[in-house]
């Protein structure tokens, strides 16, 4: 690989940016292409975007030749905002997907290490944590407090970043409650739909660990993009 090349590819994934690595196969020409921070259309950058949201490389036949696309994503990361029982089964599962996980509660009797072992804690409020920690394309973040006071600033951060998971825990008439103060705060109906809440997949989830299980199940299909209802 080409030395400016290289260089380039290093300073994007020190940037956190998603990037792909375009090989012709035929001519061995290499470039790097970011198909998420251009509006450009072609058979090629549709192709290396759904590389990118699938996390896997891939090869596609263009007039030049086959192209190899090899892509470079930022890790995945998950910022849960509520050091909750929940939080605590929710932990060691979204690790085990390959998520980089982040507790964020400023109070620190349930933002604990005793609590949460070997885990990055964050017990700053929500709103202060999220504008450092700056979610991205990649990042994930639940709401599981039921406190308004907490869960309603991180929303709030969330709803304007780029996260490709928004969600928040509580009951039908608690998420329309949260409805109509996030629209009195000035967000639209369309910022709102990008919560999910009720948060999780209905599976019938009682218990803490299962309902765990259906928020990283519905974290998974709209990663991978799949239908969720």
């Amino acid at each position: 690989m080409d030395t400016s090349l290289l260089t380039e590819l290093q300073q994007a994934r020190q940037d956190k940016r998603q990037v792909v690595l375009a090989v012709n196969l035929k001519t061995g020409a290499e470039r790097l292409l970011y198909p998420f921070e251009t509006r450009e259309t072609s058979d090629l950058l549709e192709a290396a975007r759904a590389a990118l949201n699938n996390d896997k490389p891939a090869e596609i036949e263009t007039a030049e030749g086959s192209v190899f696309l090899n892509i470079f994503n930022p890790k995945l990361r998950l910022f849960i905002v509520g050091a909750v029982h929940i939080a605590q089964c929710l932990v060691p599962i979204a690790a085990g997907a390959d998520y980089d996980v982040t507790v964020i509660d400023p109070r620190r009797s349930f933002g604990s290490d005793f609590r949460f072992p070997d885990v990055t804690l964050d017990n700053r409020w929500p709103d202060e944590a999220l504008a450092e920690l700056n979610p991205d394309r990649r990042t994930a973040i639940v709401t599981l407090t039921h406190d308004a006071k907490l869960d309603d600033p991180a929303l709030r951060h969330a709803l304007k970043s780029d996260a490709f998971y928004i969600g928040a825990l509580g009951s039908n008439r608690t998420h329309t409650k949260r409805h109509d103060r996030l629209i009195e705060a000035g967000f639209t109906e369309a910022d709102f739909s990008r919560i999910h809440g009720p948060i999780g997949l209905d599976i019938g989830a009682k218990s803490p660990a299962e309902i765990a299980i259906s928020i990283m199940a519905e974290i998974t299909a709209v990663l991978r993009q799949k239908a969720v209802k």
